[in-house]
Formats: C-alpha cells, structure tokens, sequence
C-alpha cells in the first residue's frame, strides 16, 4: 500500500489541530465538519484512519453524546482493518448517524487530494 503523500498528512494534522481547537471553544459544528473531512481523508491508511476516529470518540465524549460514541467505538475497531483490506466505504463521513458501510460523495477538493495521492475516488 502507498504511503500517504505529504499533502494528506499535512491536511490531516491541521484538520485534527482545527478540531481540537474548535472543540475546546465547544464550537462542535466546526469540530464535526473537520473531523469529517479528516475522515474521508484518512480512510485508505490504517493508522492514519484509526487516528482519526481516535479523535472522533474524544469529541463525542466532551459533547456527552452517547450514541457518538457508541459509534465511534465499534468504527475504531473496524477502522484499520478496512483500510488494510481496502474494504472501507470511499467518501464515508465516519460519523455514527451514517451507516459505517455507507459509500458517500466526496467533495470536490478532498477528491482532488486523494486524486494526486493515487487513492480511488468512487
């Protein structure tokens, strides 16, 4: 499997110090939406995928969201292995509202990221 690009680990570490940022001012709106983007990001690297539900299940935490982080629970045990075995649904938001095998959209920008990172789109 290719390693991620220095594009996707540069928009993944400044999505996750956004979030973190946004959640500590309780601005869960803003923490969500990068935590998502993260997520579709991070979907074809093990770690990296785990990682971020990783930050997901804080969030549900700190916003005392029960069904959250029941969700995120289950996605972080199965994170890693769907992206080792390439089975993970691209587009995907992570969230526990979505079916976890859900394929998704992907945002126009984000496509194009993991466009130039060789990854699959569809």
């Amino acid at each position: 499997m290719a390693r991620p690009t220095e594009e996707i680990r540069t928009r993944l570490q400044q999505n996750l110090i956004e979030s973190r940022q946004a959640r500590r001012s309780k601005d869960f709106d803003r923490c969500w939406a990068l935590l998502e983007d993260a997520h579709v990001l991070s979907q074809p690297w093990a770690w990296l995928h785990v990682r971020v539900h990783g930050s997901m299940f804080v969030a549900a935490v700190v916003q005392r969201d029960l069904r959250e982080v029941r969700g995120q629970l289950s996605r972080i045990a199965v994170a890693g292995p769907g992206s080792l075995s390439g089975r993970y649904p691209t587009g995907n938001t992570g969230r526990a509202g979505v079916p976890a095998t859900q394929p998704m959209p992907i945002a126009g920008e984000l496509a194009e990221v993991l466009q130039r990172a060789g990854q699959r789109t569809d």
